[in-house]
């Protein structure tokens, strides 16, 4: 069968149409009904393959994830117990509760050992963090140069005292004497006890649950 044959079928007539002609068109027919029919039956599996190919894809990035974590779980580890083991460390240097009068009262000896006018030393009321106490003191000192740097080398030297200075000012002081005024706010720290911590933790009393 040639294309002129082709051209020259009557579409309106088809049982008129040579027995090779109707095989393929039979044959087309078939196809296309099987095409439909597989897109229609297989359209809903088709979209339920695709996501789980994707979930698949997702599965085994995490599965990578995680075991690349895994494969670096000892180096956290120990890298947990170094931070563990500082935390303990820079606790120990804070004072307690009962030594933190006793080191206040040092620092202020310090200073009048080291020839300093203390004019005003006056710790202020504690404010607590989530484990430790921050206990603000406010202080004017009088003293040299020398002196000064003498009193902040004693007090640098106490093993169980962490000082974090602020607003303070360093100016002449009001006499002859060429000596210098230290003011400002000296911050002094100390840890909290495990009572404390619980206390520290409840809610506050009358707050609604």
């Amino acid at each position: 069968m040639n294309w002129e044959e082709i051209k020259n079928l009557d579409f309106e007539d088809p049982g008129g149409w040579p027995p090779v002609a109707k095989g393929v068109a039979a044959a087309a027919v078939v196809v296309f009904i099987l095409v439909v029919a597989y897109f229609l039956k297989f359209k809903d599996e088709w979209q339920v393959l695709k996501d789980k190919e994707q979930q698949e894809i997702t599965l085994r990035a995490e599965f990578e994830t995680k075991q690349q974590k895994a494969a670096n779980l000892e180096k956290y580890r120990t890298q947990l117990a170094e931070l563990r083991k500082l935390l303990e460390d820079l606790i120990d240097q804070l004072p307690n509760q009962t030594e933190m009068a006793k080191l206040l009262q040092e620092v202020s000896q310090k200073a009048i050992g080291a020839g300093i006018d203390v004019d005003k030393f006056q710790p202020q009321s504690e404010v607590l963090k989530e484990v430790y106490a921050e206990k603000p003191i406010i202080w004017e000192m009088v003293g040299g140069y020398h002196q000064f740097g003498d009193f902040v080398s004693e007090i640098s030297d106490l093993p169980r005292l962490v000082v974090v200075t602020q607003n303070i000012t360093l100016q002449p002081a009001d006499d002859d004497t060429n000596r210098l005024k230290l003011s400002g706010t000296v911050n002094t720290y100390r840890y909290l006890t495990e009572d404390e911590q619980l206390q520290m933790q409840q809610p506050p009393q009358g707050a609604q649950r």
